[in-house]
């Protein structure tokens, strides 16, 4: 929590700098079981709500923390957010007073709330997320390394079979066209979720149609395609094949 937070507090433009605070916490991810808190004791005594650590202008300060908030329900381990974080409260929670819940008659709040809920709907149905939170083959690096740029991408796997997903942030405001990735197999891959959909409140630059893999080796894997990164933004991909085998499976049950 402390190294992700003061990433999150730096201005993008210089985050390269400090890359290895969100690499280094899968040194020992798997040494126990974890809980992944962004608790009270941070938005609390003048360290400032979660979205008023966020650096940048207001559109910036939303897109920073979605993409917090995506990144670490990626991330393996079991997830706490403390009330208000839901809906980005401005101020710092206070025993004395009730939630600002009047924020959620603005826009960007309301957005911001039905990014989580529907964030957190994914997360459920998705088995890649959790089914093997505790053990190492439930994660596995594409690329930790792209600190000029400030991206990371990986996978996380279900238990057994072909089930994975493929997850890439970017933690600069900057739009990243043609960003090739390596991905494990061949075919089709399609954008799952992205937090930059206008309906969060994010600019839009989605992947809308389906992504071909390439024989083309790259970040150790032996196919790779290409796709455009939203700014501040992480992106969700799945093979289309997993996709239609759910389907099927959602049929015959």
């Amino acid at each position: 929590m402390n190294d992700i937070l003061a990433y999150m507090r730096t201005d993008p433009l210089y985050r390269k700098h400090r890359h290895n605070q969100l690499t280094f916490s899968l040194w020992y991810a798997y040494s126990e079981n974890f809980i992944l808190p962004l608790a009270h004791d941070e938005v609390v005594h003048g360290k400032r709500s979660l979205l008023d650590k966020m650096p940048g202008d207001y559109w910036q300060k939303f897109a920073n923390l979605r993409l917090l908030y995506a990144y670490m329900a990626a991330h393996p381990g079991k997830k706490l957010l403390f009330m208000g974080g839901e809906w980005g409260q401005f101020a710092e929670w206070t025993e004395s007073r009730s939630l600002d819940w009047h924020l959620l008659s603005y826009e960007m709040h309301g957005k911001i709330l039905n990014y989580v809920r529907e964030l957190n709907s994914f997360y459920r149905q998705e088995k890649s997320l959790w089914e093997q939170d505790h053990v190492s083959r439930g994660f596995q690096w594409i690329d930790p390394h792209d600190y000029d740029q400030c991206v990371i991408t990986f996978m996380r796997r279900a238990a057994g079979g072909n089930h994975f997903l493929v997850v890439i942030c970017n933690f600069t405001p900057v739009v990243r066209e043609h960003y090739r990735i390596g991905v494990p197999g061949a075919g089709q891959y399609r954008e799952v979720f992205n937090s930059d959909r206008e309906a969060y409140g994010g600019s839009g630059r989605v992947n809308g149609n389906t992504l071909r893999a390439e024989q083309l080796w790259w970040h150790n894997q032996p196919f790779s395609l290409q796709l455009t990164l939203p700014p501040l933004a992480v992106i969700y991909l799945k093979p289309v094949d997993s996709l239609h085998e759910k389907r099927m499976q959602e049929k015959e049950g």
